[in-house]
């Protein structure tokens, strides 16, 4: 089987889970997540201090749900092998070598609106990886960014995290920062950390307010 089908198959069987749930990834507790101190828990809100990271982005348009799933497809395809490598990197699973490499996933996935129905749809780069040593994207819609140390106000929930969800989170949120102090330095950013198949009862989900310094 050639590189662009074993591609093409891995991108259709995700893309086929998204109408089923927010993200096609798999359990949180199977993937690599960002390093954070925490400083703060209150129940299900948290203010963490985020390490720097590198992640993949796309600017994508449209309702919410169908942004994400378009703005995953196009991440899916550079990490499942549409990319330019530097170097070859062995690999395990499930494929053992390849031109261009395969990434590991990581999670969550995180989700961004700006306005106008425009989304920054983000994938965590693993931590293994350095700006020098990721492979390039080959879709120059695909974005490699450098993420600076960040703090971030997160409230925690699980469900479906639907847009209701999402909106009465982010008021809860919101005003736990107003009644402590906190400003807000950009829009709400949802994060999404377990795969369709997951029941929605055990299911992780995050509305993430970047804070001032």
């Amino acid at each position: 089987m050639s590189n662009a089908v074993s591609r093409f198959l891995t991108i259709a069987i995700v893309s086929g889970a998204i109408a089923m749930g927010p993200v096609p990834i798999v359990s949180a507790q199977e993937t690599e997540q960002p390093n954070f101190s925490l400083l703060i828990q209150e129940g299900p809100i948290e203010v963490r201090q985020y390490t720097p990271m590198i992640v993949a982005q796309v600017t994508v348009s449209g309702e919410r749900r169908r942004a994400m799933s378009g703005g995953f497809r196009l991440i899916a395809d550079y990490i499942f092998g549409n990319n330019i490598s530097s170097n070859k990197i062995a690999m395990t699973s499930p494929l053992t070598q390849k031109t261009s490499e395969k990434i590991a996933m990581t999670s969550p996935v995180t989700q961004q609106e700006n306005a106008d129905d425009i989304w920054q749809v983000r994938f965590i780069m693993p931590s293994e990886y350095s700006m020098e040593t990721l492979p390039r994207p080959v879709n120059s819609a695909v974005q490699l960014l450098e993420i600076p140390a960040q703090s971030f106000a997160v409230i925690r929930f699980s469900g479906t995290a639907n847009n209701g969800d999402l909106a009465a989170q982010t008021d809860v949120l919101r005003r736990y920062m107003a009644s402590n102090g906190m400003e807000a330095a950009g829009a709400p950013t949802y994060a999404f950390y377990d795969g369709p198949w997951t029941r929605p009862a055990n299911r992780r989900n995050e509305v993430m307010v970047r804070l001032a310094d």
